[in-house]
């Protein structure tokens, strides 16, 4: 998309204040809730634990035994195992319950009139009443030296002879790769083509997501604000990048762009306007506003100014038609929202906002711990390309498709991750030019679990978790449902799953797997699904 030009009579780039006052959605910050001591928790949680192994060690001994070709008897052993195991977890990380349920867990419970664990409001059987659920294990469950030495470590042998025959699996295509690391350690356990780049597709996420909070801080939000020219009547919407601005009557906690025009059209009021001249600056971000890849509906343009992802209809995530441009689209919308205040707008147009302007009123995005969360749970690629864009702001790189490919690889370098053949060519994986390594994607994995870098550790709390959440909601129906949490990767010949699972032994594990040259993705995604079962049952020590 072309950008259209800027009014001649408009000068210099603005100074963007910041603001300190926002409003939090429902999801409570991860970064904040995670400060305790990870070692400390680990210890609470080791007794009870250690009963739920002995409880199933029957079923688990019968698993370990099982012949490779069997895999189906695996699989489903290993989901009784996981689920009699997480079901007695305690967390101690994340916007959990004390069983380890995610907020949005226990609300897809209440959907369909369940029940979730203990803490989740519902009854507890008797009279009719439905029993409790199991709750998807604690986050960091497994993680901590003093626990976590008492442990046994799988052995690369007996991660071979359990994932090696599932990963030969005709379904995985010609070419695939994967690589299973203790989260702890950060020591590799098993590896098959760790170091060979594969087309990631929305695993890249996970790497957009640790840049992004790496370079800016899990408390960053983002600012969409109203300036007023000296001695004009021009008004100037100006876009702070905020992808989740929506302009729905219910914010939802989201920066409210109906809120915005309430206070701008007070604040104009005051200074005796009630008509004035509308514009809008999307001067933060530069280049093409398209994708390589073209007009699609999984992504709108990619600017600084969008309200609702530029949707053409209710929804919040998935792919859907988008509006051509999604700056425009916003600024009516808020035109619309000044009206209904008694402050009438000329069409909105493209202009910047000077240094000299006054600012009337803003809004601010949540934490982008939270937006990371949201961005990994939905696999939202409208959030994902403007996180690569913030982090190349940030940077001092030019913040279009490719200077956010660069920023993000360089914030990962300053990190010390294995970026060998990695390339990143946009934020969310959709171009298929991008690259990653098994060992890149658990070693990101494995930085965010790091008890030091709590301002990461939304990479983990917003991995979908299986059969309950986001991507995953409606896999692991007869697998490891609430035990494996992991980000998944889709496009035409490729397949690909990267996240944490607790083993049988209690020991937290990072995977990842990689596969290129697919011809059946239901197919494929159904082998990885076995594969990260697998290691949930695996008693591999």
């Amino acid at each position: 998309m072309v950008v259209p030009e800027l009014r001649p009579w408009r000068a210099a780039r603005p100074h963007l204040v910041r603001a300190a006052n926002a409003v939090r959605p429902r999801l409570a910050r991860a970064e904040e809730a995670v400060r305790p001591q990870v070692a400390r928790a680990v210890e609470a949680v080791k007794p009870r634990l250690a009963r739920a192994v002995d409880v199933t060690k029957p079923q688990l001994t019968r698993l370990a035994t099982v012949r490779p070709r069997k895999t189906w008897q695996y699989t489903a052993t290993a989901a009784g195992a996981g689920l009699a195991l997480t079901a007695v977890v305690v967390t101690a990380a994340g916007p959990w319950d004390s069983t380890g349920q995610r907020t949005a867990e226990r609300d897809r419970a209440v959907a369909l009139q369940g029940t979730g664990g203990a803490d989740h409001g519902g009854a507890l059987g008797g009279s009719g009443a439905p029993a409790p659920a199991p709750s998807a294990g604690s986050v960091l469950a497994g993680l901590g030296t003093a626990a976590g030495a008492a442990r046994a470590t799988p052995t690369t042998a007996s991660l071979a002879g359990v994932l090696g025959p599932l990963l030969k699996n005709p379904a995985l295509g010609s070419r695939h790769t994967a690589v299973v690391t203790d989260l702890a350690t950060g020591e590799r356990l098993y590896g098959a083509g760790a170091g060979e780049a594969l087309t990631p597709a929305s695993t890249t996420k996970i790497a957009t997501a640790v840049a992004a909070l790496s370079a800016l801080g899990a408390d960053h939000r983002f600012t969409t604000r109203t300036a007023l020219e000296p001695d004009t009547r021009e008004l100037v919407l100006v876009g702070g990048g905020d992808p989740t601005l929506t302009a729905h009557a219910d914010a939802d906690g989201w920066a409210d762009l109906r809120d915005l025009a309430e206070r701008t059209a007070k604040a104009l009021k005051k200074r005796g306007l009630d008509d004035i001249t509308l514009s809008y600056d999307t001067t933060l971000f530069t280049g093409s506003q398209v994708h390589p890849i073209g007009v699609n509906d999984n992504l709108a343009p990619v600017t600084a100014l969008t309200a609702d992802e530029g949707r053409t209809d209710d929804s919040t995530s998935g792919p859907v038609t988008r509006v051509a441009d999604p700056a425009a689209d916003a600024t009516k919308k808020f035109a619309s929202f000044l009206r209904g205040h008694g402050v009438k707008t000329s069409a909105p147009g493209p202009s910047k906002a000077t240094g000299r302007s006054e600012n009337l009123a803003e809004v601010t995005s949540p934490p982008l711990s939270t937006l990371v969360e949201r961005m990994l749970t939905n696999s939202d690629n409208d959030i994902a390309e403007a996180l690569a864009r913030q982090v190349a702001v940030a940077t001092g790189t030019r913040a279009d498709f490719a200077g956010g490919g660069r920023a993000v690889a360089a914030a990962l370098t300053r990190l010390g991750l294995p970026l060998k053949g990695a390339r990143f060519r946009d934020g969310s994986g959709l171009d298929r030019a991008d690259r990653l390594t098994a060992d890149l994607l658990t070693a990101l994995l494995v930085k965010a679990g790091d008890p030091a870098r709590p301002e990461l550790r939304a990479v983990l709390t917003g991995l979908p978790v299986a059969g309950f959440t986001g991507t995953l909601a409606g896999r692991y129906t007869d697998g490891a449902a609430g035990v494996v949490r992991a980000k998944t990767g889709t496009l035409t010949g490729v397949n690909t799953l990267a996240g944490t699972v607790v083993d049988r032994d209690g020991r937290m594990l990072a995977f990842a797997f990689l596969t290129a040259d697919t011809t059946d993705p239901a197919e494929a995604q159904a082998a990885l699904d076995r594969a990260a079962t697998a290691l949930a049952g695996c008693g591999c020590g």
